[in-house]
C-alpha cells in the first residue's frame, strides 16, 4: 500500500514541508512511473511505504511519519527513459559536499522584529555584490560567506548606500561562479555557508553587531546551515536600516545538470531532446536551457520561488536577469510569464522592488499590465556608456573635447515617466568581468589609477552617477576604486 494521503489536500506545498508528526512530500513528474521518497526516516528503503501516489495532473505525493527537521532524503524516480535518484527542485537546503541528498528544514529563524520597512522606490541605493569574492578572510580554503559579508555591514551601511544586491546566491554546480549557472532554486548556496566547527567566531561577531544596536544575541545552533546563515544577513542588514534585493535567473538554468538535479525531471527517454527534459524547451542560453514558460507548472515553479524568499527569507526585491531572453527566447510565453510574475508579487507585497535587466533598453518593461510588463524599474546603459566615454576621453594625453553633450542627453532615458523607473551607474558585474571593460579607476588613468588624475575622475563618475535621476548603483569596491576586473577565480580578487 503506497505512502499515507494524510495531510495530503489540493493545497499541499510543493516539496518536503513538515506537518504533525512527518512530513508530506510532493513532486511534479507527470511522465513518471512511480516515484519513491527515501531517506534517513525510512533507512532509505524503496517500498510501498515509500511509495507516493500520482494524481490526474502528475504530482506524487504522501505523507511520511517519522520524518524530522534536517532529515535527509532524495526521490528515487523510475521513468520510461531511466531510473534512478532525483534532488527535490524545492528542497531548502542541501548536503555537504555537492551534490548531496536535499534537506528536510524547518521555518525556525530568530528574526529581530525591528519594524524596519522597504525603502520606496525613489530611495533605493543599491550596492552590488558577489558574495564569493566581496570579503573571503579565509581564503584559499574557502571564499566569501554570507556571514563575511555581514561581519561588514557597519561598512557598506556608512557608505550611505539604502539596499545590497547580492548576485545569485541559489546553488550552482561549479565551486566558483557568479552564480548564473544555477540549478537547485530553493537552495542558498552551500560554498557561501560556514561549517559548524568554524561558526563560533563568526556568532560572537554578530553578537557584537547586534549588542551595538541594543539586540538580543544569535545561539550557534540558530545559525547551523546555509539557510539560516543566509536569513542572518538578511535580518541584520535590516537591524542596519538595508534592504537586501536577490538577483535571480528565472531564463535558464544549468550549466552543468547531473544526473540527480532538475533536468529530465521524471526520467523521460533523453533520445527526445531537451524538450523531454520536462522544465526546458529546446532553446540555449549562457551555456544552460532556457524554460519552457508555456508549461503552467514551470512557470509556476519560477513564481512560487520568488514568493518563497519574499516570505521565507523576507527579502525586499529582486533583480531578475535578463528578462530579454525570456521574450524573446522564451516566446511565445515569455511576456505572459513576466506579467504573471509581477501581478502575484505585486499582489503580495507591493513595496517589493521589481528590477528587470532587458537589452536594448525597452520602456514597456515597466509599464502597466495588461500591456506592459509590469516591473517597477529596469537597468539601463544610456548614463553609463556616456559616464565611461567622458572619463575614458579624458585620460588621453592631449586637449580634445570631451562629448559632454551625449553625457547631459543621457541623464533620463527616453520613454520613461519616473525617474525610479530606471537604475544607472558607470559600473557593474557583466561590465567590468575579466576580458570586458575597464574598472572607472583604471580607465580614468590607466598606467596609474591611484593617482590625482585618476581619484578625480572617478570621483566624478561616481558623484553624477549618485546625483543623476534615477535609481544609482554601485558595484562592489567602486567606492575605493577598486581597479581590478572581475573574475570566478578568487585569487585575482585579492
Amino acid at each position: 500500500m503506497p505512502a499515507s494521503l494524510a495531510h495530503i489536500h489540493p493545497g499541499t506545498p510543493m516539496g518536503a514541508n513538515l506537518v504533525a508528526d512527518g512530513a508530506t512530500f510532493r513532486l511534479w513528474a507527470p511522465g513518471a512511473l512511480a516515484v519513491y521518497v527515501t531517506g534517513d526516516f525510512n533507512d532509505r528503503r524503496r517500498d510501498d511505504a515509500s511509495l507516493l501516489s500520482r494524481d490526474a495532473n502528475g504530482h506524487w505525493r504522501g505523507f511520511i511519519p517519522g520524518v524530522r527537521d534536517r532529515d535527509r532524503y532524495l526521490y528515487h524516480v523510475v521513468g520510461t527513459g531511466s531510473e534512478g535518484p532525483k534532488r527535490d527542485p524545492y528542497a531548502r537546503e542541501l548536503e555537504v559536499p555537492y551534490p548531496g541528498e536535499c534537506v528536510v528544514r524547518s521555518s525556525d529563524f530568530p528574526w529581530h522584529e525591528t519594524g524596519y520597512v522597504t525603502p520606496r522606490f525613489h530611495d533605493f541605493v543599491i550596492y552590488q555584490l558577489h558574495v564569493g569574492t566581496f570579503h573571503a578572510p579565509r581564503l584559499p580554503r574557502q571564499g566569501g560567506t554570507f556571514l563575511d559579508v555581514a561581519r561588514l555591514l557597519p561598512y557598506i551601511a556608512e557608505l550611505g548606500v539604502t539596499a545590497i544586491q547580492l548576485l545569485p546566491i541559489q546553488e550552482f554546480q561549479t565551486r566558483f561562479s557568479q552564480g548564473y549557472n544555477g540549478t537547485d532554486y530553493f537552495s542558498p548556496e552551500m560554498d557561501f555557508a560556514v561549517g559548524d566547527a568554524e561558526l563560533a567566531p563568526y556568532v560572537a561577531a554578530l553578537n557584537q553587531l547586534l549588542d551595538a544596536r541594543q539586540q538580543r544575541p544569535y545561539q550557534v545552533a540558530e545559525l547551523r546551515g546555509e539557510m539560516n546563515q543566509l536569513k542572518a544577513l538578511i535580518d541584520l542588514c535590516h537591524v542596519h536600516g538595508l534592504a537586501v534585493i536577490l538577483d535571480v535567473v528565472y531564463n535558464h538554468a544549468g550549466g552543468d545538470f547531473g544526473d540527480q538535479s532538475i533536468y529530465f525531471l521524471d526520467r523521460q527517454p533523453v533520445g527526445g531532446g531537451h524538450r523531454n527534459s520536462l522544465y526546458f524547451g529546446d532553446r540555449g542560453h549562457a551555456g544552460g536551457l532556457v524554460f519552457d514558460f508555456g508549461k503552467p507548472e514551470v512557470r509556476d515553479f519560477l513564481i512560487q520561488n520568488a514568493r518563497f524568499f519574499l516570505d521565507e527569507y523576507r527579502v525586499d526585491g529582486f533583480r531578475y536577469d535578463q528578462v530579454s531572453v525570456i521574450d524573446h527566447d522564451g516566446a511565445p510565453h515569455g511576456w505572459s510569464f513576466c506579467q504573471d510574475l509581477t501581478a502575484t508579487l505585486d499582489h503580495i507585497r507591493p513595496g517589493a522592488l521589481n528590477l528587470a535587466e532587458y537589452w536594448n533598453v525597452n520602456p514597456w518593461i515597466v509599464r502597466a499590465r495588461p500591456q506592459g510588463a509590469g516591473f517597477d524599474t529596469t537597468l539601463t546603459d544610456g548614463l553609463r556608456i556616456a559616464l565611461r566615454d567622458v572619463i575614458g576621453n579624458a585620460s588621453q594625453p592631449d586637449e580634445r573635447p570631451l562629448p559632454m553633450s551625449r553625457l547631459a542627453a543621457s541623464l533620463w532615458p527616453e520613454g520613461f515617466d519616473a525617474s525610479w523607473q530606471f537604475v544607472q551607474g558607470p559600473e557593474n558585474h557583466d561590465i567590468v568581468f575579466a576580458g570586458r571593460e575597464l574598472r572607472i579607476a583604471r580607465l580614468a588613468q590607466p598606467d596609474d589609477p591611484r593617482s590625482w588624475y585618476a581619484r578625480s575622475r572617478t570621483r566624478g563618475a561616481n558623484g553624477t552617477s549618485l546625483t543623476a535621476p534615477g535609481i544609482p548603483m554601485l558595484f562592489m569596491g567602486q567606492e575605493f576604486l577598486h581597479d581590478t576586473q572581475r573574475s570566478d577565480h578568487l585569487e585575482s580578487q585579492r
